[in-house]
């Protein structure tokens, strides 16, 4: 039985038909850069204020690296970036995989989709960097 609540309305990205290495790296690009054309037309001062909030968060993470700055104002600052990107990608980018990860079936994202796929992911990129750090001897917690 279908579920009325959750969307099912396939949805096919923009890099559906490219070969195998084309889609790895479309696959990477779409998970680390929330924007696309259509969402920068639509959304010009979300996308502004997005982008300031990318460089303010990369900024912190220089800054962590440097040993400047405490892990609970990174995850601040992580956390800030994550509301933001859920809206911008319901702007953007409207759609998650279906199905297993390794598979090719996207369909159009509900509000709390796009929460769970942004939070996932941001947390395993946040988790990755801040052990990265660690093990660098960089960040001290």
């Amino acid at each position: 039985m279908v579920n009325p609540t959750m969307p099912t309305d396939p949805v096919e990205p923009p890099y559906a038909g490219h070969g195998t290495l084309g889609l790895i790296a479309a696959e990477v690009w779409d998970h680390l850069w929330p924007w696309s054309r259509a969402g920068f037309a639509r959304q010009k001062a979300i996308q502004a204020a997005g982008l300031a909030l990318a460089a303010g968060a990369t900024v912190m993470w220089i800054l962590a690296a440097m040993g400047r700055m405490d892990a609970g104002a990174i995850i601040g600052w992580w956390v800030s970036w994550s509301v933001f990107e859920v809206l911008v990608r319901l702007g953007s980018k409207p759609y998650v995989k279906e199905g297993p990860w390794w598979g090719r079936r996207y369909r159009k994202a509900s509000l709390m989709d796009m929460v769970c796929y942004v939070g996932f992911k941001n947390l395993l990129i946040g988790a990755s960097l801040f052990i990265a750090l660690k093990s660098a001897g960089i960040l001290v917690i």
